[in-house]
Protein backbone atom coordinates (compact mmCIF):
# COMPACT_ATOMS: atom_id res chain seq x y z
CA UNK A 1 0.00 0.00 0.00
CA UNK A 2 1.39 3.37 -1.01
CA UNK A 3 1.84 5.62 2.06
CA UNK A 4 -0.12 8.84 2.21
CA UNK A 5 1.76 12.04 1.59
CA UNK A 6 2.60 13.72 4.88
CA UNK A 7 1.84 17.41 4.58
CA UNK A 8 2.96 20.24 6.83
CA UNK A 9 0.48 22.09 8.99
CA UNK A 10 -1.57 24.77 7.24
CA UNK A 11 -0.40 27.14 9.99
CA UNK A 12 2.99 27.19 8.26
CA UNK A 13 1.56 28.59 5.01
CA UNK A 14 2.59 32.18 5.83
CA UNK A 15 5.65 31.33 7.91
CA UNK A 16 8.93 32.21 6.21
CA UNK A 17 12.51 32.50 7.44
CA UNK A 18 14.60 32.81 4.31
CA UNK A 19 17.78 33.62 6.23
CA UNK A 20 18.03 29.86 6.74
CA UNK A 21 15.85 28.92 3.78
CA UNK A 22 16.43 27.57 0.26
CA UNK A 23 19.54 29.69 -0.37
CA UNK A 24 21.22 28.48 2.80
CA UNK A 25 20.30 24.89 2.03
CA UNK A 26 21.78 25.22 -1.46
CA UNK A 27 24.96 26.67 0.07
CA UNK A 28 25.33 23.44 2.05
CA UNK A 29 24.99 21.44 -1.17
CA UNK A 30 27.71 23.54 -2.82
CA UNK A 31 29.97 22.98 0.18
CA UNK A 32 29.43 19.23 -0.10
CA UNK A 33 30.51 19.54 -3.74
CA UNK A 34 33.80 21.05 -2.58
CA UNK A 35 33.16 24.80 -2.87
CA UNK A 36 34.10 27.27 -0.14
CA UNK A 37 31.17 29.58 0.59
CA UNK A 38 31.48 32.95 2.29
CA UNK A 39 28.34 33.08 4.42
CA UNK A 40 27.12 36.60 5.06
CA UNK A 41 23.48 35.63 5.52
CA UNK A 42 23.44 35.29 9.28
CA UNK A 43 24.84 37.10 12.32
CA UNK A 44 26.78 34.24 13.89
CA UNK A 45 29.90 35.68 15.58
CA UNK A 46 31.46 32.32 16.47
CA UNK A 47 31.56 31.33 12.78
CA UNK A 48 33.86 34.29 12.10
CA UNK A 49 36.34 33.70 14.90
CA UNK A 50 34.72 35.74 17.65
CA UNK A 51 34.72 34.17 21.11
CA UNK A 52 32.63 34.69 24.19
CA UNK A 53 34.52 36.44 27.03
CA UNK A 54 36.57 34.00 29.07
CA UNK A 55 34.95 35.17 32.31
CA UNK A 56 31.59 33.90 31.06
CA UNK A 57 33.02 30.49 30.26
CA UNK A 58 34.60 30.34 33.69
CA UNK A 59 31.30 31.20 35.36
CA UNK A 60 29.63 28.29 33.61
CA UNK A 61 32.45 25.87 34.47
CA UNK A 62 32.35 26.83 38.15
CA UNK A 63 28.60 26.23 38.29
CA UNK A 64 28.40 22.99 36.34
CA UNK A 65 27.58 21.04 39.48
CA UNK A 66 24.56 23.33 39.99
CA UNK A 67 23.29 22.70 36.46
CA UNK A 68 22.24 19.05 36.47
CA UNK A 69 18.68 19.68 37.65
CA UNK A 70 15.83 21.64 36.13
CA UNK A 71 15.67 25.19 37.38
CA UNK A 72 12.57 27.35 37.87
CA UNK A 73 10.62 27.80 34.65
CA UNK A 74 11.47 31.51 34.61
CA UNK A 75 15.19 30.83 35.04
CA UNK A 76 17.80 30.86 37.78
CA UNK A 77 17.53 33.75 40.23
CA UNK A 78 21.09 35.15 39.75
CA UNK A 79 20.49 35.54 36.02
CA UNK A 80 17.08 37.17 36.45
CA UNK A 81 18.37 39.47 39.17
CA UNK A 82 21.28 40.51 36.94
CA UNK A 83 18.75 41.59 34.29
CA UNK A 84 16.85 43.55 36.94
CA UNK A 85 20.03 45.32 38.00
CA UNK A 86 20.87 46.19 34.40
CA UNK A 87 17.42 47.66 33.91
CA UNK A 88 17.76 49.65 37.12
CA UNK A 89 21.10 51.02 35.95
CA UNK A 90 19.26 52.34 32.90
CA UNK A 91 16.53 53.97 34.96
CA UNK A 92 13.89 51.21 34.73
CA UNK A 93 12.98 50.84 38.39
CA UNK A 94 9.75 48.81 38.22
CA UNK A 95 11.14 45.43 37.09
CA UNK A 96 11.60 42.63 39.62
CA UNK A 97 13.02 39.14 39.24
CA UNK A 98 9.43 37.88 38.96
CA UNK A 99 9.05 39.98 35.81
CA UNK A 100 12.01 38.34 34.03
CA UNK A 101 11.78 35.20 31.89
CA UNK A 102 14.93 33.42 30.69
CA UNK A 103 14.71 31.56 27.40
CA UNK A 104 16.63 29.41 24.96
CA UNK A 105 17.59 32.54 23.08
CA UNK A 106 15.35 35.50 22.32
CA UNK A 107 13.74 33.52 19.47
CA UNK A 108 11.97 31.16 21.86
CA UNK A 109 10.69 34.06 23.94
CA UNK A 110 9.33 35.86 20.88
CA UNK A 111 7.31 32.76 20.04
CA UNK A 112 6.09 32.39 23.63
CA UNK A 113 5.24 36.06 24.11
CA UNK A 114 3.04 36.10 21.02
CA UNK A 115 1.48 32.70 21.72
CA UNK A 116 0.39 33.94 25.14
CA UNK A 117 -1.07 37.16 23.70
CA UNK A 118 -2.76 36.48 20.38
CA UNK A 119 -6.12 35.10 19.34
CA UNK A 120 -7.10 34.47 15.75
CA UNK A 121 -7.20 37.71 13.77
CA UNK A 122 -5.32 39.81 16.30
CA UNK A 123 -2.84 42.22 14.71
CA UNK A 124 0.75 43.05 15.57
CA UNK A 125 2.50 46.13 14.19
CA UNK A 126 5.90 45.01 12.88
CA UNK A 127 8.53 47.21 11.18
CA UNK A 128 9.31 46.87 7.48
CA UNK A 129 12.07 45.86 7.00
CA UNK A 130 11.81 43.54 9.99
CA UNK A 131 13.66 40.69 11.62
CA UNK A 132 11.46 38.07 9.91
CA UNK A 133 10.99 35.92 13.01
CA UNK A 134 8.57 38.56 14.33
CA UNK A 135 6.37 38.25 11.24
CA UNK A 136 6.64 34.45 11.16
CA UNK A 137 5.86 34.10 14.87
CA UNK A 138 2.82 36.35 14.54
CA UNK A 139 1.38 34.24 11.72
CA UNK A 140 2.29 31.00 13.47
CA UNK A 141 0.28 32.09 16.50
CA UNK A 142 -2.90 32.92 14.56
CA UNK A 143 -2.20 36.64 14.33
CA UNK A 144 -1.73 39.03 11.45
CA UNK A 145 1.51 40.98 10.99
CA UNK A 146 0.83 44.55 9.88
CA UNK A 147 4.01 46.12 8.57
CA UNK A 148 4.67 49.79 9.24
CA UNK A 149 7.13 51.35 6.78
CA UNK A 150 10.66 52.34 7.76
CA UNK A 151 11.74 53.44 4.27
CA UNK A 152 15.24 54.27 3.00
CA UNK A 153 14.02 57.82 2.35
CA UNK A 154 13.62 58.27 6.13
CA UNK A 155 16.98 56.64 6.89
CA UNK A 156 15.04 53.49 7.83
CA UNK A 157 13.28 55.28 10.69
CA UNK A 158 9.56 54.61 11.15
CA UNK A 159 7.08 56.64 9.14
CA UNK A 160 5.08 57.76 12.15
CA UNK A 161 2.12 59.10 10.15
CA UNK A 162 1.80 55.78 8.34
CA UNK A 163 2.15 53.89 11.63
CA UNK A 164 -0.73 55.80 13.23
CA UNK A 165 -3.04 54.94 10.35
CA UNK A 166 -2.39 51.22 10.76
CA UNK A 167 -3.83 50.93 14.28
CA UNK A 168 -7.21 49.19 14.32
CA UNK A 169 -9.48 47.73 17.02
CA UNK A 170 -7.71 44.40 16.39
CA UNK A 171 -4.20 45.73 17.10
CA UNK A 172 -2.66 44.15 20.20
CA UNK A 173 1.03 45.00 20.13
CA UNK A 174 3.71 47.25 18.65
CA UNK A 175 7.12 45.75 17.87
CA UNK A 176 10.19 48.03 17.96
CA UNK A 177 13.65 46.85 16.86
CA UNK A 178 16.44 49.31 17.72
CA UNK A 179 19.35 49.01 17.07
CA UNK A 180 17.72 47.56 14.00
CA UNK A 181 18.20 44.30 12.17
CA UNK A 182 18.58 44.40 9.15
CA UNK A 183 19.26 48.10 8.52
CA UNK A 184 21.47 49.15 11.43
CA UNK A 185 19.19 52.12 12.19
CA UNK A 186 19.22 53.40 15.77
CA UNK A 187 15.97 55.18 16.55
CA UNK A 188 16.28 58.64 18.17
CA UNK A 189 14.66 59.13 21.56
CA UNK A 190 12.05 61.52 20.16
CA UNK A 191 10.94 58.95 17.57
CA UNK A 192 10.71 56.22 20.20
CA UNK A 193 8.72 58.52 22.48
CA UNK A 194 6.13 59.13 19.78
CA UNK A 195 5.85 55.40 19.16
CA UNK A 196 5.39 54.77 22.87
CA UNK A 197 2.78 57.53 23.09
CA UNK A 198 0.83 55.84 20.31
CA UNK A 199 1.00 52.47 22.07
CA UNK A 200 -0.13 53.98 25.35
CA UNK A 201 -2.99 55.84 23.68
CA UNK A 202 -4.36 52.60 22.23
CA UNK A 203 -3.42 50.25 25.07
CA UNK A 204 -0.96 48.24 22.97
CA UNK A 205 1.73 46.01 24.41
CA UNK A 206 5.18 47.33 23.48
CA UNK A 207 7.62 44.59 22.50
CA UNK A 208 11.12 46.04 22.12
CA UNK A 209 13.82 43.84 20.61
CA UNK A 210 17.13 45.15 21.95
CA UNK A 211 19.48 42.22 21.36
CA UNK A 212 22.05 44.67 19.88
CA UNK A 213 21.74 47.16 22.73
CA UNK A 214 25.47 47.81 23.20
CA UNK A 215 26.47 47.64 19.54
CA UNK A 216 26.50 51.19 18.15
CA UNK A 217 28.96 53.21 16.09
CA UNK A 218 30.33 56.73 16.00
CA UNK A 219 28.29 58.23 18.79
CA UNK A 220 24.89 56.76 17.95
CA UNK A 221 22.77 56.86 21.11
CA UNK A 222 20.86 53.74 22.10
CA UNK A 223 17.72 54.51 24.11
CA UNK A 224 16.15 51.70 26.18
CA UNK A 225 12.47 51.83 25.25
CA UNK A 226 11.45 50.72 28.74
CA UNK A 227 12.65 54.06 30.11
CA UNK A 228 9.89 55.76 28.09
CA UNK A 229 6.95 53.42 28.77
CA UNK A 230 4.80 54.28 31.80
CA UNK A 231 1.15 53.58 30.97
CA UNK A 232 1.15 50.25 29.15
CA UNK A 233 3.01 46.94 29.35
CA UNK A 234 6.54 46.89 27.95
CA UNK A 235 8.45 43.70 27.22
CA UNK A 236 12.20 44.11 26.58
CA UNK A 237 14.05 41.30 24.80
CA UNK A 238 17.81 40.84 24.98
CA UNK A 239 20.40 38.11 25.42
CA UNK A 240 23.97 36.89 25.22
CA UNK A 241 24.11 35.94 21.54
CA UNK A 242 25.34 39.12 19.85
CA UNK A 243 26.89 41.55 22.32
CA UNK A 244 28.62 38.67 24.11
CA UNK A 245 29.36 36.59 20.98
CA UNK A 246 27.77 33.43 22.33
CA UNK A 247 24.94 32.40 20.00
CA UNK A 248 25.42 28.74 20.82
CA UNK A 249 24.82 29.28 24.55
CA UNK A 250 21.15 29.93 23.67
CA UNK A 251 20.47 32.40 26.47
CA UNK A 252 17.98 35.23 26.08
CA UNK A 253 15.63 37.06 28.38
CA UNK A 254 12.38 38.99 28.40
CA UNK A 255 11.82 41.56 31.15
CA UNK A 256 8.55 43.37 31.79
CA UNK A 257 8.07 46.91 33.01
CA UNK A 258 5.53 49.71 32.74
CA UNK A 259 1.88 49.13 33.64
CA UNK A 260 1.71 45.51 34.79
CA UNK A 261 -1.37 45.29 37.01
CA UNK A 262 -3.74 44.78 34.08
CA UNK A 263 -1.44 42.19 32.49
CA UNK A 264 -1.25 39.57 35.23
CA UNK A 265 -3.38 37.07 33.31
CA UNK A 266 -1.14 37.45 30.26
CA UNK A 267 2.05 37.01 32.29
CA UNK A 268 0.58 33.95 34.00
CA UNK A 269 -0.09 32.52 30.54
CA UNK A 270 3.52 33.18 29.57
CA UNK A 271 4.62 31.44 32.77
CA UNK A 272 2.52 28.42 31.75
CA UNK A 273 4.22 28.22 28.36
CA UNK A 274 7.62 28.40 30.02
CA UNK A 275 6.55 25.59 32.35
CA UNK A 276 5.61 23.39 29.40
CA UNK A 277 9.21 23.46 28.15
CA UNK A 278 10.29 22.84 31.80
CA UNK A 279 13.17 25.35 31.77
CA UNK A 280 15.76 26.89 29.49
CA UNK A 281 19.42 25.90 29.29
CA UNK A 282 20.69 26.11 32.86
CA UNK A 283 24.43 26.06 32.16
CA UNK A 284 24.33 29.12 29.93
CA UNK A 285 22.29 31.10 32.44
CA UNK A 286 25.22 31.10 34.85
CA UNK A 287 27.08 33.37 32.42
CA UNK A 288 24.47 36.14 32.57
CA UNK A 289 25.48 37.77 35.85
CA UNK A 290 29.14 37.85 34.81
CA UNK A 291 28.28 39.16 31.35
CA UNK A 292 26.06 42.02 32.44
CA UNK A 293 28.15 43.04 35.43
CA UNK A 294 31.65 42.66 33.99
CA UNK A 295 33.91 44.41 31.53
CA UNK A 296 32.04 45.21 28.29
CA UNK A 297 34.54 44.03 25.70
CA UNK A 298 32.11 44.74 22.86
CA UNK A 299 33.18 48.39 22.95
CA UNK A 300 36.68 47.39 21.92
CA UNK A 301 35.16 45.96 18.74
CA UNK A 302 32.85 48.88 17.89
CA UNK A 303 35.19 51.82 18.52
CA UNK A 304 37.68 53.11 15.89
CA UNK A 305 40.29 50.44 15.28
CA UNK A 306 37.99 47.66 16.47
CA UNK A 307 37.16 44.81 14.15
CA UNK A 308 33.45 45.58 13.73
CA UNK A 309 34.22 49.25 13.21
CA UNK A 310 36.83 48.45 10.57
CA UNK A 311 34.66 45.98 8.68
CA UNK A 312 31.80 48.48 8.73
CA UNK A 313 34.18 51.06 7.22
CA UNK A 314 35.15 48.54 4.53
CA UNK A 315 31.49 47.99 3.64
CA UNK A 316 30.91 51.74 3.36
CA UNK A 317 34.00 52.09 1.19
CA UNK A 318 32.99 49.14 -0.98
CA UNK A 319 29.58 50.68 -1.67
CA UNK A 320 31.12 54.09 -2.36
CA UNK A 321 33.54 52.61 -4.87
CA UNK A 322 30.89 50.48 -6.55
CA UNK A 323 29.26 51.67 -9.75
CA UNK A 324 25.96 50.19 -8.63
CA UNK A 325 25.66 49.99 -4.83
CA UNK A 326 24.49 52.46 -2.23
CA UNK A 327 24.14 52.06 1.53
CA UNK A 328 23.00 54.07 4.51
CA UNK A 329 25.76 53.74 7.11
CA UNK A 330 24.56 51.36 9.84
CA UNK A 331 24.57 53.15 13.19
CA UNK A 332 24.18 49.97 15.21
CA UNK A 333 23.88 46.16 15.16
CA UNK A 334 26.05 43.90 12.98
CA UNK A 335 24.52 44.28 9.51
CA UNK A 336 24.40 46.55 6.49
CA UNK A 337 21.52 46.77 4.03
CA UNK A 338 22.98 47.82 0.65
CA UNK A 339 20.77 48.76 -2.26
CA UNK A 340 21.31 48.59 -6.02
CA UNK A 341 20.78 51.70 -8.16
CA UNK A 342 17.88 50.75 -10.43
CA UNK A 343 18.73 53.55 -12.84
CA UNK A 344 21.94 51.67 -13.64
CA UNK A 345 20.52 48.15 -13.42
CA UNK A 346 16.84 48.29 -14.41
CA UNK A 347 14.99 45.13 -13.57
CA UNK A 348 17.39 44.09 -10.81
CA UNK A 349 15.84 41.44 -8.58
CA UNK A 350 17.26 40.68 -5.14
CA UNK A 351 16.31 37.00 -5.18
CA UNK A 352 17.95 36.37 -8.55
CA UNK A 353 21.03 38.32 -7.44
CA UNK A 354 21.35 36.25 -4.28
CA UNK A 355 21.09 32.98 -6.22
CA UNK A 356 23.55 34.13 -8.88
CA UNK A 357 25.97 35.43 -6.26
CA UNK A 358 25.88 32.07 -4.52
CA UNK A 359 26.11 29.93 -7.65
CA UNK A 360 28.65 31.98 -9.58
CA UNK A 361 30.69 33.78 -6.90
CA UNK A 362 30.15 31.52 -3.85
CA UNK A 363 28.94 34.30 -1.55
CA UNK A 364 25.73 33.85 0.45
CA UNK A 365 23.63 36.93 1.30
CA UNK A 366 20.03 37.45 2.42
CA UNK A 367 17.75 39.08 -0.18
CA UNK A 368 16.14 42.28 1.05
CA UNK A 369 12.64 41.03 0.28
CA UNK A 370 13.22 38.38 2.96
CA UNK A 371 12.70 41.19 5.46
CA UNK A 372 9.15 42.00 4.38
CA UNK A 373 9.78 45.09 2.27
CA UNK A 374 7.88 46.06 -0.92
CA UNK A 375 11.05 46.73 -2.95
CA UNK A 376 13.44 44.17 -4.45
CA UNK A 377 16.76 45.98 -4.85
CA UNK A 378 18.37 45.47 -1.42
CA UNK A 379 20.19 42.71 0.40
CA UNK A 380 21.56 42.18 3.90
CA UNK A 381 25.13 41.29 4.80
CA UNK A 382 26.70 40.82 8.19
CA UNK A 383 29.63 42.93 9.40
CA UNK A 384 31.31 39.96 11.10
CA UNK A 385 33.96 38.97 8.48
CA UNK A 386 37.42 40.48 8.68
CA UNK A 387 38.43 43.34 6.38
CA UNK A 388 40.30 41.13 3.90
CA UNK A 389 37.29 38.86 3.43
CA UNK A 390 34.92 41.79 2.99
CA UNK A 391 37.15 43.38 0.35
CA UNK A 392 37.08 40.04 -1.50
CA UNK A 393 33.28 39.91 -1.22
CA UNK A 394 32.82 43.36 -2.73
CA UNK A 395 35.11 42.41 -5.58
CA UNK A 396 32.96 39.37 -6.35
CA UNK A 397 29.73 41.34 -6.09
CA UNK A 398 31.04 44.03 -8.44
CA UNK A 399 32.04 41.36 -10.95
CA UNK A 400 28.51 39.95 -10.95
CA UNK A 401 26.91 43.38 -11.23
CA UNK A 402 29.24 44.18 -14.15
CA UNK A 403 28.06 40.97 -15.79
CA UNK A 404 24.47 42.09 -15.32
CA UNK A 405 25.27 45.49 -16.84
CA UNK A 406 26.86 43.93 -19.95
CA UNK A 407 24.25 41.19 -20.28
CA UNK A 408 26.77 38.44 -19.61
Amino acid sequence: MKPLRIKSSSQLANVHYEIRGPLARHAVELEKAGHEIIKLNIGNPGAFGFRAPETMRQAMIENLRESDAYCHQKGIFPAREAVVMQQQSRGVMDTTAEDVFMGNGVSELILFSLRALLDEGDEVLVPSPDYPLWTAATHLNDGKAIHYPCPPELNYLPDLDALRKLVTPHTRALVIISPNNPTGAVYPREVLQQMVNLAEEHGLVVFTDEIYDRITYQGAEYTPVATLVKHTLCGTFSGLSKVYRSCGFRVGWLSFSGEKDHAQEYMLGLDTLCSLRLCSNVVGQWAVQTALGGHQSIYELTEPGGRLFQTRATVLDGCQRSKYLTVLPPRGAIYAFPGVDLAKLPGFDDQKFAWDLLERKHVLVAPGSSFNVPYRNHFRITLLPDVKTMIDVFGRMEELLDEYATGA
